[in-house]
């Protein structure tokens, strides 16, 4: 008998999750300057959005990628898209004109929403123009037949001017410009109240003084989004290498993805853009007055420390401070680190003593996102120069980092390290090290659900496992042997390592609670991930709900698996959006007596499942363990910040009778507690 499941589209799934971040934007409790954060990463979020997953969909209905959903799929998929991103749209502006500003102005900072400045300010947007933008400026008339090049992430002003004496009109884009002059422009305070300006209001405002004898009649803007995904022939890691630096440079022109107009712009300048650029009917996504909103993260704050929230300080371990040896630590038990709310000082420490240890042989490490200027690659070329062997796999495909990964990964080749490049046809997203050491000295590996990275791990939550557990070590480098070619068919006793052992290891695991919970001895799962979507993961997740396991899914991002439905009983979706980005993996198994707990880089996405290398490590110390539970334990029951997606994708907030707990804030004092106990 066929199975009748359903499934969220993945594209529409995010677009939920994205709503969950403008819904912090419009959160009254939080300081101002937190809720531009969230606005501005909203914004950020969409744009990437239409560059990748857009025009992916635009590309299967040129028939022109294989990996979207086929052309008639994708095109009702893009008519959901713009219909939802139309909705948020509004909900967007809404947040910005009727929340944000007014908050803004109660704190004495003004940020003008007209073109026309107040009269103290005229002579200074004049003498700033005329200074510091209008030498920028090149104007382009526009006329049909006429074609000029838009760059995506760029703005851009159409203008309607009449000549004085005829009124014909004429039309012209303005290019805003982006790296020699600020967005927001500072202008005198007056009374005790903060003024800034957009620089393209003082554009509009100054028109006049750009086309003399012509009457300014609408200056409106515009955006583009373009598709900025790398499609890779790949042959070799050579020719990976040469290909992504060759089309890296192309990404700015590739195809359109989206034309996003100002609201206000009226049907016939807009009909006469859209033939001017040839842009199409369902390339069109409605805007309003200002764009690139992610921007206003930009904003200067003029007040200071109370109109933003500042993280708390991370927690520094006593317990690793007093042995000043992470490899004595790890020695005497498995060491569970939590990033931000721990120092990121203490994975330093490891591969700074791996770099100056006299037993240290040799460093393995995978990087998929480098740091700029980064303290791990400073650790480990310092290792090289020392006289270990490194190595290190840089993943070339990391998409946006490709350029900075080639340039560090050069750097690297030059201090002696031995770099490995992209595999062909797969991405390498496990998070492992290892470092060996001669004699019978211990060796160790770490395995962490985020980035080797310092930069992202002051804002992603993510946890790293050191241990010297021997097949935990032994498995980490056969993951090594995989990734320099030397092993095709490897075994692992612990590691569960995609594209191996890692999906039918899972199966079983659900599979084993579905039965216990038929015969009446219960039932048990939480998985916490970014990503959901992987159809086979996501029937065994129903079927095991059906027949009794309770099963908690902690997912962030995309969830295709629909709740609330008769083919998927006793399975609760929870989302946390809050201060730090939900990042760390961890998939729990009740059994009847026997425990499974991995801690993974892995989503369950059909990419990570199929099309990557990733690794998730069994938590075997009982007390890490639980200290994992406990943490899941605080999200679960988070009333605050958590949200319950229901059957129609929508974000529905927790709250409940029990006493307020936000479960970031509740993990940074659980874990203060239980490293300075009283």
């Amino acid at each position: 008998m066929e199975k009748k499941y359903g499934y969220f589209k993945r594209d529409i799934s995010w677009l939920s999750f994205n709503y969950r971040v403008l819904l912090e934007a419009a959160d009254a409790t939080l300081p101002i300057y937190e809720r531009i954060r969230f606005l501005s990463i909203y914004a950020s979020n969409l744009e990437e959005f239409y560059e990748i997953r857009v025009a992916d969909q635009r590309g299967a209905i040129m028939k022109k990628n294989y990996r979207a959903d086929n052309s008639e799929k994708a095109e009702e998929t893009l008519n959901e898209i713009t219909t939802e991103v139309n909705r948020q749209q509004q909900d967007f502006y809404s947040i910005f004109n009727d929340g944000i500003l007014p908050e803004l102005r109660r704190q004495r900072v003004y940020l003008y929403q007209t073109h026309e400045p107040l009269p103290f300010h005229r002579d200074f947007v004049r003498r700033y123009f005329d200074e510091e933008i209008f030498p920028y400026l090149s104007p382009v008339t526009l006329h049909e037949g006429f074609r000029t090049f838009i760059r995506d992430r760029r703005l851009y002003l159409i203008a309607r001017i009449l000549k004085r004496e005829t009124r014909e009109p004429l039309y012209v884009l303005i290019k805003i410009p982006h790296s020699n002059v600020p967005r927001f422009i500072a202008l005198p305070e007056h009374e005790g109240m903060h003024y800034f300006m957009f620089v393209d209001d003082m554009i509009r405002y100054n028109l006049p003084a750009i086309f003399p004898g012509y009457v300014p009649d609408g200056c409106y803007g515009i955006k583009i989004s373009r598709d900025a995904d790398i499609y890779v022939d790949e042959e070799t890691p050579q020719s990976i290498l040469q290909s992504i630096r060759t089309k890296v440079g192309k990404r700015k022109i590739g195809a359109l993805s989206r034309f996003m107009y100002d609201r206000e712009m009226p049907p016939d300048v807009l009909a006469f853009v859209r033939r001017s650029f040839h842009i199409a009917a369902d390339d069109l996504v409605v805007g309003g007055r200002y764009m690139n909103l992610q921007d206003m993260i930009r904003l200067p704050n003029p007040i200071g420390a109370e109109l933003v929230r500042t993280p708390p300080a991370p927690l520094r371990v006593p317990y690793l401070e007093e042995l000043a040896s992470m490899f004595r630590a790890v020695e005497r038990g498995d060491v569970l680190l939590h990033f931000p709310y721990q120092s990121f000082d203490y994975l330093l420490r490891f591969l700074m003593e791996a770099s100056f240890d006299p037993d240290v042989e040799e460093i393995k490490i995978t990087q998929y996102r480098v740091a700029e200027n980064s303290a791990v690659i400073h650790s480990l070329i310092g290792a090289a120069r020392n006289g270990k062997r490194v190595t290190v796999f840089v993943e070339l495909k990391a998409r946006f980092d490709e350029e900075n990964n080639m340039s560090t990964a050069e750097e690297m080749r030059q201090a002696g390290i031995k770099i490995i490049y992209s595999i062909p046809g797969l991405k390498v997203h496990a998070k492992v090290a290892v470092v060996l050491r001669r004699g019978e000295a211990a060796d160790f590996a770490c395995l962490s659900t985020g980035n080797f990275n310092e930069k992202t791990a002051k804002g992603y939550s993510d946890m790293a496992l050191l241990t010297c557990d021997k097949a935990i070590v032994g498995d980490v480098c056969r993951v090594f042997e995989v990734l320099e070619g030397r092993l095709a068919e490897p075994h692992f006793d612990r590691l569960l390592v995609a594209r191996f052992n890692m999906v039918p290891e899972l199966i079983r695991l659900i599979r084993r609670e579905a039965d216990l919970a038929r015969a009446g001895r219960g039932g048990r799962i939480i998985l916490k991930m970014n990503g959901l979507q992987d159809k086979q993961m996501i029937d065994e997740l129903y079927e095991a709900g059906q027949a009794g396991v309770e099963i908690d899914l902690l997912v962030r991002g995309i969830c295709c698996l629909t709740p609330d439905r008769s083919y998927s009983p006793n399975i609760r979706v929870t989302r946390i959006v809050d201060m730090y980005l939900e990042h760390a993996r961890l998939w729990y198994f009740r059994g009847d007596g026997e425990e499974t707990m991995y801690l993974t880089s892995s989503d369950w996405m059909r990419r990570n499942l199929n099309r990557r290398i990733e690794a998730a490590v069994p938590i075997l110390s009982p007390d890490v363990r639980r200290e994992i539970l406990d943490l899941l334990d605080l999200q679960l029951r988070d009333n605050v910040k958590a949200c319950h997606i229901d059957g129609q994708l929508r974000n529905i907030y927790i709250r409940n009778d029990a006493p307020p707990l936000r479960a970031q804030q509740a993990t940074y004092e659980y874990i203060k507690r239980r490293t300075h106990p009283e």
